[in-house]
């Protein structure tokens, strides 16, 4: 992979990978961003997920600065692809939950 260009980043159990960290907090700020322009005191559960899958199609509609292609989207990248990479990848779910965002 090295050859390739890749930098794989190994770690471990629990431990902070401050990239997908701020990732995931763009993602929060700009869904509470939409929430808050609703006139709306409670929301259904499923508008809620709609609009996190709106806010990251839209985030993944533009290249990121420092992305795999200065030009290329990864919502198109993504299209034009068609690898399989849940061969590839695996995820750990803790069972401890230490992300709450309640006020």
């Amino acid at each position: 992979m090295e050859l390739q260009g890749i930098n794989l980043n190994i770690t471990g159990r629990d431990e902070h990978v401050p990239e997908i960290e701020r990732f995931i907090r763009t993602v929060k700020e700009r869904t509470w961003a939409v929430v808050n322009t609703l006139p709306f005191e409670t929301l259904p559960h499923r508008l809620i997920v709609k609009i996190v899958y709106n806010t990251m199609f839209w985030l993944n509609c533009f290249p990121h600065k420092k992305g795999i292609h200065s030009t290329l989207s990864p919502h198109l990248d993504q299209k034009l692809t068609k690898t399989n990479t849940a061969n590839y990848s695996s995820a750990h779910k803790s069972k401890y939950t230490n992300n709450i965002t309640t006020p």
